[in-house]
């Protein structure tokens, strides 16, 4: 007699919007999110019942998987139930860096395809002057009230008497790791920036790499100075969502506020850039605690130079973390671990300046331009295969290809191995600047400075700086017959069309550029030391 054929029946997902309603029924009497700018804490039970709310309402409204929600906001509890909201219904939440100029924002909801959005209250006024793809008013919720009513067009709906529409009951959407939960904009370099396609799989991925290679374990109680609409700053709070524990929100952080919630022992831990981490150490009295609470510093998304980092690991006695990656694309790639750092102190300095060994579960690999392994010791791109690399870009299927080509990721991030398997940056293939965290692309600066009529030709490229990491330079060649323009109206000129850390904070004079055989500008050579000119930074 022929056996049957057996069938496969395919198990539910867990999907990240889930592990607050599991976290809720482990720990639901144990603190979730505590806001500070608000003054409001929630316990994981209260946190699960407000998701579930605001889902249902936004159920109700005609909300449903792909949709997409815009949040231009400042972090809070209220930020994080969108999230939460948005990944259980399957939705895609599209945060927005609320560093952006009013047009930059214009550009990107458009491209986005939304036709809801949630805003704090500073962003309402700007919010309602915006339009959907059709030019049609948004849907605006407000989280927060505002003394200043909107003038736009747009509908505006407060936060908690929306939320208070919905049910307390599970949505009950199934989320499979396939579907796009999150849409992310990287800076651009032409046109507009592109939309980063993040999927169920790659943020619960990440998230749980993340927990593993930190260490993090089931009594902290955390804050990450790394704004929500960042990956590194979302990712944090979830590895809190998942594992139990509190965590600390904060609407701008305040290197005064963080250094008294280390001295009074409120955090085990902490995520923030170099620069934040510098703003702590130069706060009075950093030297007078004990911070015995403290178990570990995480840091990352910008160059750390090794005397900081010395400085660091001498004033909290705690462990280290760096954590590299180009997470927006691929999540983490590499980690600097708590014993790389001990190592580092105990006679090999050297590892300060690594950036550690692959990440859990990452196949990483440096690479020639055509995808062959390079030999240790030489320099070659940084190439990764995980669970935690994009969808693609947001309808923009040539750069897709490009970046995913072979099935490897390529972000143009340049690197060598050491003969022990440690990482050392040595640049990026498509000169990205990073300042104080944020990713800034030459060319989209170069194009605002082309349009200025004293300005004949421009280049952008990025100057070390001990606090940001590096700051943003451009040498510049002066029009034929035009009077030099002061770099106070050049600022300007800048601010009108940029985000403000995008503005360079250096003008250099130059008469002609170094260019190569081809005609183009040796960039690596206007990197060279120089004496800065008047810094216009705030």
């Amino acid at each position: 007699m022929t056996a049957a054929p057996s069938q496969t029946i395919a198990c539910q997902t867990i999907n990240a919007g889930d592990w607050i309603r599991l976290s809720a029924q482990r720990f639901g009497d144990r603190d979730c999110f505590i806001d500070e700018g608000t003054g409001t804490t929630h316990t994981f039970a209260q946190t699960n019942e407000r998701v579930n709310r605001l889902a249902n309402a936004l159920a109700a409204a005609g909300i449903g998987k792909g949709d997409r929600l815009v949040i231009l906001a400042n972090d809070s509890h209220r930020y994080m139930e969108t999230l939460l909201a948005s990944m259980k219904l399957g939705a895609t939440y599209v945060p927005l860096n609320v560093r952006l100029a009013a047009f930059e924002i214009q550009n990107l909801i458009t491209a986005s395809g939304a036709r809801w959005l949630f805003a704090s209250s500073r962003y309402v006024e700007m919010a309602a002057q915006m339009t959907t793809r059709d030019q049609s008013p948004l849907n605006i919720i407000a989280y927060e009230s505002t003394d200043t009513p909107a003038t736009g067009p747009a509908d505006i709906t407060m936060y908690e008497p929306f939320l208070a529409t919905g049910d307390t009951t599970e949505p009950g959407v199934n989320v499979d790791d396939r579907d796009i939960i999150g849409l992310a904009f990287t800076s651009g370099t032409t046109g507009l920036p592109k939309g980063v396609l993040q999927s169920q799989g790659m943020i619960k991925n990440m998230v749980m790499a993340c927990l593993l290679d930190y260490e993090i374990g089931p009594d902290e109680c955390r804050y990450s100075a790394a704004p929500m609409f960042h990956i590194s700053g979302m990712a944090m709070i979830m590895m809190g969502v998942l594992r139990g524990y509190p965590n600390i929100l904060a609407s701008q952080f305040d290197p005064a506020q963080v250094l008294q919630w280390l001295a009074d022992d409120r955090l085990t831990g902490c995520f923030m850039v170099p620069t934040m981490l510098a703003s702590v150490l130069d706060q009075p009295g950093v030297d007078d605690h004990d911070f015995d609470r403290l178990q570990s510093i995480v840091y990352g998304a910008a160059p750390m130079p090794p005397s900081l980092l010395r400085r660091a690991m001498n004033t909290f006695s705690c462990n280290f973390i760096q954590a590299f990656g180009a997470g927006t694309e691929a999540g983490l790639q590499a980690v600097l671990t708590p014993a790389d750092h001990r190592r580092a102190l105990d006679g090999h300095e050297y590892l300060l300046t690594s950036i550690g060994k692959p990440a859990s579960n990452v196949d990483l690999r440096l690479c020639d331009d055509d995808l062959n392994d390079v030999p240790a010791g030489t320099v070659g791109e940084i190439v990764t295969r995980s669970d935690m690399v994009m969808s693609g870009y947001l309808d923009n299927p040539e750069a897709s290809a490009d970046a995913l080509a072979g099935g490897w990721f390529r972000a143009g991030d340049l690197a060598w191995m050491d003969d022990d398997g440690y990482l050392y940056l040595s640049g990026r293939k498509k000169d990205m600047i990073i300042r104080g965290g944020e990713n800034v692309y030459p060319i989209e600066i170069e194009t605002v400075l082309f349009e200025h009529d004293a300005i004949k030709d421009a280049a952008v490229v990025g100057h070390p700086d001990e606090h940001w990491g590096e700051t943003v330079a451009a040498y510049l060649v002066l029009e034929p017959g035009a009077a030099t323009p002061p770099d106070d109206e050049l600022a300007a000129f800048c601010r009108s069309k940029l985000a403000r850390y995008k503005v360079p904070t250096d003008y250099v004079w130059v008469d002609t550029f170094p260019l190569n055989a081809s005609g183009k500008v040796l960039k690596r050579e206007l990197r060279s030391p120089h004496t800065p000119g008047t810094s216009l930074e705030d």
